[in-house]
């Protein structure tokens, strides 16, 4: 639930609040009515009540257009500004009120308007005004403060993963630049037409990458069925993969785009792959919406040269996007990542 501005609520709640003001500032009226109507004879009530509710109206109505100056008006003013500005549309009400109140004592009914309580009153009013619409700038100001921070981060968090994602393509552009000179080495025009078509579609996926920060799961494993013919004709069959996921679940998943491209090229770099040490990476929704990439271990000879930048950096743009971690399992027969979904 969004919270209302300050003078949001207090504009849809003006007449109230110029009501619980006004009731504050004449206070001092209110408590001393029982004693100034025991002065009183009875002919002088009606000539009373009717000066007490025109004071009432009055200032009711007053504060309640003052507060409303303050909000619309100048909604910008600093205090001092502000403050000049009320004492000025304060002290004309005032000698309005206090022409009125000196007509009617006139016809011998006591008014106060010479009084200091009357004069205190509407500096209090002019004091009060300008302190609500000054509290009103400034809590605006803070809000569009914390959207600027909030843009800002934004802005931040989605140029560090555009430089995350970007990290990853011209690796994987020298890898298929060897496949397409290995299918044409072969010259079978067939496999190199579809391996070119479904490199388009991968590039294609990685250009769109950068403007990207989430995409459906449904994007995600598209791009990795044509990523994974390539892979296929790379390694000779040697290296499948297994997909396994709920058809609804695709469109209603979410994760930060190339997420699935890392860890495949992960277990390339990390394992043997030929006749004797074939590869299935096996991709599937566990109980708990998490996307599990899994895969037999067949740690190569030789240490591999690299030093563990594309998984640390998948875990940085799930940190950042998605503010989850995700979880790496491994024993001496299967590797496992746990990708968190929403």
């Amino acid at each position: 639930m969004v919270m209302d501005s300050f003078d949001a609520y207090i504009t849809r709640n003006l007449p109230w609040a110029s009501l619980v003001s006004t009731v504050f500032i004449i206070y001092p009226n209110i408590s001393c009515l029982p004693w100034q109507l025991d002065l009183l004879n009875e002919s002088g009530y009606m000539v009373f009540f009717l000066y007490f509710s025109y004071r009432i109206f009055f200032f009711w109505g007053l504060i309640y257009w003052l507060i409303r100056y303050n909000l619309r008006k100048i909604p910008s003013a600093q205090f001092k500004e502000r403050f000049i500005r009320n004492f000025i549309y304060s002290l004309v009400a005032y000698l309005v009120f206090a022409s009125v109140s000196f007509w009617i004592s006139s016809f011998g009914f006591f008014t106060d308007f010479r009084g200091s309580t009357l004069i205190s009153q509407f500096f209090t009013l002019c004091t009060l005004c300008t302190f609500i619409g000054y509290i009103s700038m400034m809590y605006s100001r803070q809000r569009e403060k914390e959207q600027e921070i909030e843009r800002l981060r934004f802005e931040n968090l989605q140029s560090r993963c555009n430089a995350l994602a970007n990290q990853i393509n011209p690796h994987f552009f020298f890898n298929s630049l060897n496949g397409i000179q290995s299918l044409i080495r072969k010259k079978n025009d067939d496999h190199t037409l579809m391996y070119v078509h479904q490199l388009s579609d991968i590039f294609r996926y990685l250009l769109q990458s950068d403007r990207k920060g989430l995409v459906i799961l449904r994007e995600e494993l598209e791009f990795i069925q044509s990523f994974q013919y390539v892979m296929e004709v790379r390694f000779a069959n040697k290296l499948a993969f297994s997909i396994n996921v709920n058809q609804e679940k695709k469109d209603m998943l979410m994760l930060p785009v190339l997420s699935l491209l890392p860890l495949v090229d992960n277990i390339v770099v990390h394992n043997m792959i030929d006749s004797e040490h074939k590869m299935l990476i096996s991709i599937y929704l566990n109980d708990y919406d998490e996307l599990v990439v899994s895969n037999p271990v067949y740690p190569k000879l030789s240490q591999s040269d690299t030093n563990g930048t594309g998984l640390k950096n998948l875990e940085n743009r799930f940190s950042l996007l998605m503010n989850k971690q995700i979880r790496v399992e491994c024993d001496e027969k299967t590797f496992r990542v746990y990708l968190p979904l929403k």
